[in-house]
């Protein structure tokens, strides 16, 4: 007789809570609920269970407050599932609470950054545009075509950030109050091994590889008009997006800290513990440590200088696109820097918890930031609240949301990064043919060039969910508020 699969726990925890969520309850090991923000009809869409899974394991974690979340392009990926939104308090116990390289991701400070042209559709080329960028934008897995830089220029990255790229000649000082934190995060002792080093030393201004691209767009939709004049945004406007990160740099610092605090776990039943700590993690890949022992301190700032070097490499890959403009269009101070956001990040910020206020360190990993309008930390330039940044697929739309006007929303001010996938790459590379996959999107006016044709099956339309119902849910659910539809035209991928 055929076994029947076990149904996950978590589902006989569920409950609807209110529009675009669904609560799961606090049982087993779980120290707090977790909300995902899904429906029934999202929910069964997706039903594989992998994913509410690990965001169940993640509300174990210790220091945990308020609630673990997933956001509506949750799916399933290293420890924490991507979309996933969680905060520790970092004075909990004698060394803070839990801080986790899963709950930032090996790309760290993966981000979006949206930039907006005076041009109209009607005045460019999409192919040729298409071929030029496809020539000057460095793209695919290799380092082929970055900035080289020697030992003293790449510290002063680690250390600076964007402000340190405007130095160096590769980004402009004006595009700095539109980046998140600045473009700066503060990193004292770049504890980055000689590995990540000689990674870096020739990949910034490069796109990468996989589901990252630079994109030309144009504004097909405008909701949100207030918001959109804000921001710089109207109808018929071509626009740039940018999705990349900190490249083999970044990869590399989260495998070594990965691996070091790793090490302090050992299982013990169905957990892994650490006697060090005294942490108890369902999952090995969860495994944290004390935001104030070596190990986090270490990590931390670590990540930051990671950070730092992704926030340049968008820099330098914006000024890269200028070159381009300018050569085909004469036009170069007209391509303005809408907003830059990280997606994979972990960031120390003060929140309202149950009732009071807690310094925490909120893990984003494969969510952005959603501030309200009035924080102090945004720019006076965004008082309809932060640009929110949502790459969908290279085949249908991306969207610019915003955050609140005033205020914060009770996920951590936090919202979705992106459609989310549907198909893992597997799938997708088995269901989809890259060639007659081109053929269909130009015939639509999107033209794609790709280093690596093949990757283009694994980031075909169909592997990724409904990016309109994503941002439906997100806007249900008091996250973020849709402000305008952009279509691609021209693709650049890896």
């Amino acid at each position: 007789m055929r076994r029947m699969p076990m149904e996950a726990s978590w589902k006989r925890h569920m409950k609807s809570d209110g529009p675009g969520r669904i609560r799961i309850s606090k049982h087993g090991r779980m120290l707090t609920d977790a909300i995902l923000v899904s429906d029934e009809r999202h929910l069964s869409g997706h039903s594989d269970d992998r994913s509410p899974t690990q965001l169940v394991n993640t509300a174990s974690l210790p220091g945990i407050v308020g609630e673990a979340w997933a956001m509506a392009d949750w799916h399933f990926g290293y420890g924490f599932p991507i979309g996933g939104v969680v905060a520790t308090d970092v004075d909990w116990g004698e060394q803070g609470g839990s801080i986790s390289p899963g709950g930032v991701g090996f790309d760290i400070n993966c981000g979006v950054r949206l930039c907006s042209t005076d041009l109209n559709i009607s005045e460019i080329d999409p192919k040729h545009l298409a071929e030029e960028l496809s020539r000057k934008i460095p793209a695919g897995a290799s380092r082929k075509g970055g900035v080289a830089l020697g030992d003293a220029e790449l510290d002063s990255i680690l250390a600076g950030g964007a402000s340190a790229a405007v130095d160096l000649g590769l980004a402009e000082a004006r595009d700095l109050s539109c980046i998140e934190s600045n473009g700066l995060l503060h990193s004292e002792y770049r504890d980055v091994g000689p590995k990540a080093m000689k990674r870096g030393s020739t990949s910034l201004g490069t796109l990468g590889s996989g589901n990252h691209f630079m994109e030309l767009q144009v504004v097909d939709r405008i909701v949100d008009e207030d918001a959109a004049r804000a921001f710089g945004l109207r109808i018929g406007q071509v626009t740039a997006m940018i999705h990349s990160g900190s490249r083999g740099l970044g990869h590399q610092v989260c495998s070594e800290h990965v691996a070091n605090i790793e090490s302090n776990y050992s299982k013990k039943g169905d957990s892994w513990f650490s006697e060090k700590w005294g942490f108890s993690v369902p999952d090995r890949q969860l495994a944290s440590a004390p935001i104030h022992s070596s190990e986090g301190e270490s990590y931390f700032d670590a990540m930051n200088a990671a950070g730092n070097f992704a926030f340049a490499n968008r820099s330098a890959l914006t000024q890269r696109l200028r070159e381009v403009l300018r050569n085909e269009y004469s036009i170069d101070g007209e391509l303005d820097l809408v907003y830059d956001v990280s997606h994979n990040i972990a960031k120390i910020e003060r929140h309202h918890v149950g009732g009071g206020q807690c310094n925490c360190c909120v893990h984003r990993k494969g969510a952005t930031r959603a501030l309200g309008g009035n924080h102090p930390e945004l720019s006076s330039s965004f008082p309809t609240g932060q640009p929110v940044l949502v790459p969908g697929d290279m085949g249908t739309a991306s969207w610019v949301m915003a955050g609140p006007v005033n205020g914060a929303n009770d996920a951590f001010s936090s919202s979705c990064h992106g459609a989310g996938r549907r198909l893992s790459r597997t799938a997708a590379r088995s269901s989809v043919d890259s060639e007659v996959l081109i053929s269909e999107l130009e015939e639509r006016g999107i033209h794609i060039r790709a280093k690596t044709p093949n990757v283009l099956s694994e980031e075909a339309p169909d592997a990724y969910k409904d990016v309109d119902e994503v941002i439906d849910l997100t806007n249900r659910a008091g996250l973020a508020r849709p402000v305008a539809r952009l279509r691609p035209i021209s693709v650049i991928k890896g």
